[in-house]
């Protein structure tokens, strides 16, 4: 008895490591994780997300020009040369001098600059006849700097930031537009599985069929109730119907391998070319009613390829405005305000001239000079306008007719861009209307045919009609279902095909890019 339970624990452990080996070789997937998969795994839209984020950098890029910079600045140097006059020195003349700064700029947007300088020097020599030395000078410098023709104004002044803008809309409106293809494609290869699967059913069953009539055919020979050339005919039908199972088992692989690149499923699982993809959803069969005008307000509105080129011409007007405003003449507004000081220690000579060996010394240092700057002891402005008129302005001029060809250019491709949408809309309505149609037709056409069938066998039981009229029915109910299944499939197909055109894809399977763009 032990030896049998063993015998029984081992079966069964045998019959459960074969369940899951088929389960993993087979994967059952919906239309919606088919398409989760292709936004996650799909290499085409991984090399597309890139091109938002590259853009999205070349925005901040543009807009580090209205950051300030800072820049500092010292030197120092010491000079020593013989000295040709006692006035001089009394042998060598020696000079040192050290020189700091610090300024601050900002762009402004108006196209101007604003500079804050704060310096300072020393200057100390033996030179004979200096009242103060070593000499501290110190000064707090505001400069502000305004075109007023050339380069005037926020727009000229933020032109590459608000095309840096736009060229991040147009990437987004791409990646939109090549999700809305992915996800067509998806749709595209799932129902083509679908439709290979379920055609290999209609093969298989019209075998079945063919198979049956052969069998019936033998034993009726065998009885003599029927001349032996009717095996032959169904045994041609036999093999016509297994030549017909093989191209369908073909076209299920190939329609399989298509969705499986489509989502990369290579991604989530290592052996995905064995694993039998299995769809879980049917194809819909109801009515969607559309107005041709409704829709192309929908496509007007949503589509991202128009969008994306509305935003190109935006960029192309201002490219023109910009070529526009650097055919004036450069008239800047120059102003300057500074406070000086100076300090150091000051040389107290015999009789009040500077000859000889000082008799005293009143020492002053460095932060006296800066007190009078920050207190602005001594106050000094400038203002002043430069107006410079280019003798020619060859190049500008050929810019700005450049820009200006540019921008014709894209209006008329826009214009021919919204012509195609309305061409595009026009077919994809129709196309939805005719599939619908199609496919009541042809659904009406396959009842007829079996009926049809189903009437002729009746008719072959009481020697009414012959073999050959039940294999041609029985063909003809092969055809009117792979025609009814296809015009199904077809009609799918145009649904997601008018989704795409209308440019809501994605608000139609609730994919939020915004999500995947991830900035």
């Amino acid at each position: 008895m032990r030896k049998i339970g063993i015998l029984i624990l081992f079966i069964f452990c045998i019959t459960l490591t074969v369940q899951a080996q088929n389960e993993e070789k087979t994967l059952s997937l919906s239309l919606g994780n088919c398409i989760v998969k292709a936004m996650e795994n799909n290499l085409g839209i991984a090399i597309e997300v890139l091109s938002p984020e590259l853009a999205d950098i070349a925005v901040a890029q543009a807009s580090e020009k209205f950051m300030p910079s800072l820049s500092l600045n010292f030197s120092k140097s010491d000079q020593n040369q013989a000295s040709y006059s006692w006035l001089d020195a009394s042998g060598q003349l020696r000079t040192t001098y050290n020189d700091y700064s610090m300024q601050v700029d900002q762009q402004i947007p108006t196209g101007g600059n604003l500079s804050l300088r704060l310096s300072s020097s020393m200057y100390d020599t033996n030179r004979t006849g200096m009242t103060i030395n070593p000499s501290y000078r110190s000064t707090l410098r505001f400069n502000f700097t305004q075109p007023l023709l050339k380069d005037f104004g926020p727009k000229m002044s933020r032109k590459d930031i608000i095309v840096a803008k736009n060229n991040l809309m147009i990437s987004e409106k791409d990646f939109k537009k090549a999700i809305q293809d992915t996800v067509y494609n998806v749709e595209e290869a799932y129902w083509n599985l679908v439709y290979a699967i379920e055609d290999l059913k209609v093969k298989q069953q019209s075998l079945h069929l063919a198979e049956d009539l052969l069998a019936k055919n033998r034993r009726a020979v065998e009885v003599g109730t029927m001349a032996p050339i009717e095996i032959i005919n169904a045994q041609a039908s036999v093999a016509q119907q297994e030549a017909n199972i093989l191209a369908a088992e073909a076209q299920v692989k190939n329609s399989e391998d298509r969705l499986r690149t489509i989502i990369n499923l290579a991604a989530d699982y290592p052996q995905a070319g064995i694993i039998e993809i299995v769809p879980k959803d049917t194809p819909v069969y109801e009515n969607r009613d559309i107005k041709l005008d409704e829709a192309l307000s929908i496509a007007m509105q949503n589509r991202p390829d128009l969008q994306s080129a509305r935003l190109g011409l935006k960029n192309n007007e201002l490219d023109l405005s910009y070529a526009k405003n650097q055919l004036l003449p450069n008239l800047s507004f120059t102003a300057s305000y500074w406070s000086p000081g100076v300090s150091g220690d000051r040389l107290i000579y015999p009789e009040g001239f500077p000859f000889g060996d000082p008799i005293d010394i009143i020492p002053g240092g460095i932060s006296d000079s800066f007190k009078d700057v920050f207190d602005f002891r001594y106050k000094n402005w400038s203002v002043g306008l430069t107006l410079d008129v280019p003798i020619s302005n060859i190049l500008s001029r050929a810019s700005y007719a450049q820009a200006r060809v540019n921008l014709e250019q894209a209006k008329l491709r826009l214009e021919s861009q919204e012509q195609e949408v309305f061409t595009d809309i026009k077919i994809a309505v129709r196309n939805v209307e005719t599939s619908y149609r199609q496919t009541q037709a042809l659904q009406a056409a396959r009842k007829l045919a079996e009926k049809q069938l189903e009437a002729e066998e009746e008719k072959l039981k009481v020697g009414l009609t012959t073999n050959y009229f039940v294999l041609q029915y029985q063909r003809d109910l092969s055809t009117a279902r792979s025609q009814e299944l296809q015009a199904i499939i077809n009609y799918n197909l145009a649904l997601a095909q008018l989704n795409r055109d209308l440019g809501i894809s994605l608000k139609e399977k609730n994919i939020q890019i915004e999500e995947m763009i991830g900035y």
